[in-house]
């Protein structure tokens, strides 16, 4: 294949800032993702190698400073990414990969879903009743559940928010805890309440949990409640059995909504016990007003390692079960 060589000038001298990151970190992690040669000179990138892999460097790159004039900001994750995409085939727009504002959080940030994932997740939520989240470890599946809770009793479409999780042990046990029921299980609720913290602000948080506007709760405390006008959050709901799946589902009142999340391969539930939410995908599938919805590793948006985390279990876990099928 034929050798290539391109440039491309950044003129604007913040942008340029931003897209090459402190201490060139962006910059460095590009080249070494990228299967062309990159080098810069002040605002000039240059780049060189085989035709494919120059036309491949200059889409994404494009892609990048199309984020940073957007965002004013870039990220390693925002990179990987925006890579991901373009060896897909999908040269898309920023403003077609985000959405738009949901939600400004008490420090004044803005939330936004960062991948196509995300942003179909978010338009599932509003408009469906049922949603299901599935997929890995810091996909945003919980954090953007609860944004979407806040923003629907801040318009007042709910009159309250309900945050729920199994207090499934994962190796720890509960009788060793010091404190009371409500004592042993909050920690397992802790990833709730941080959400909520990030979101509304310490204070507002507290207060709307003083009022019980905001109650965050194991899901054992469910039972026998009809819940209205109602934002209810089932977080890790891989470790629900079939039983307690169908009872939470049952519980949804008039002008209620449920957000059910979950990540079916970190299953916590003792061996003989079988995944409510693996259950429920063939259970509920096809019926009008819910929306099965599926993250992948790259809808990852924490640290890029993440990522690589999630592949190498991955890897690891079809081995073994190759190699087990192997032996047996």
């Amino acid at each position: 294949m034929p050798e290539k060589e391109a440039r491309i000038s950044i003129k604007n001298n913040l942008d340029a800032a931003i897209f090459f990151g402190s201490y060139d970190e962006n910059f460095k992690h590009l080249a070494e993702v990228c299967s062309a040669d990159l080098s810069a000179r002040g605002g000039d990138i240059y780049i060189r190698g085989e035709e494919d892999a120059v036309n491949e460097a200059e889409a994404v790159i494009h892609a990048l400073l199309d984020i940073v004039e957007s965002e004013k900001q870039l990220t390693p994750a925002d990179i990987n990414y925006t890579l991901n995409l373009t060896r897909k085939g999908l040269s898309l727009k920023h403003k077609d990969v985000v959405s738009g504002t949901i939600l400004t959080t008490a420090r004044g940030k803005s939330i936004k879903a960062k991948t196509l994932g995300q942003k179909t997740y978010v338009m599932a939520m509003a408009d469906n009743d049922i949603v299901f989240a599935i997929g890995p470890a810091g996909t945003g599946k919980t954090y953007l559940a609860v944004v979407m809770a806040v923003r629907a009793l801040r318009n007042k479409e709910v009159q309250r928010i309900i945050l729920v999780r199994p207090a499934v042990e994962a190796g720890e046990k509960l009788g060793f805890l010091p404190g009371d029921l409500i004592e042993k299980v909050n920690p397992y609720l802790r990833p709730l309440y941080d959400g909520l913290f990030d979101i509304l602000g310490l204070d507002v948080a507290q207060r709307y949990m003083d009022k019980n506007i905001i109650e965050v709760a194991p899901l054992a405390y469910m039972r026998g409640r009809t819940l209205n006008d109602a934002f209810i959050i089932l977080d890790e709901a891989q470790n629900t059995t079939p039983q307690q799946m169908k009872m939470f589902l049952t519980r949804l009142g008039f002008g209620s909504r449920a957000v059910i999340t979950g990540d079916i391969t970190q299953v916590d539930l003792p061996k003989e016990d079988f995944s409510g939410l693996i259950e429920i995908q063939k259970i509920l599938k096809g019926i009008d007003g819910i929306s099965f919805n599926y993250l992948s590793r790259e809808d990852v948006v924490r640290h890029p390692l993440v990522q690589r985390i999630i592949d190498a279990y991955e890897e690891y876990e079809t081995t073994e079960l190759e190699n087990r099928q192997v032996r047996d």
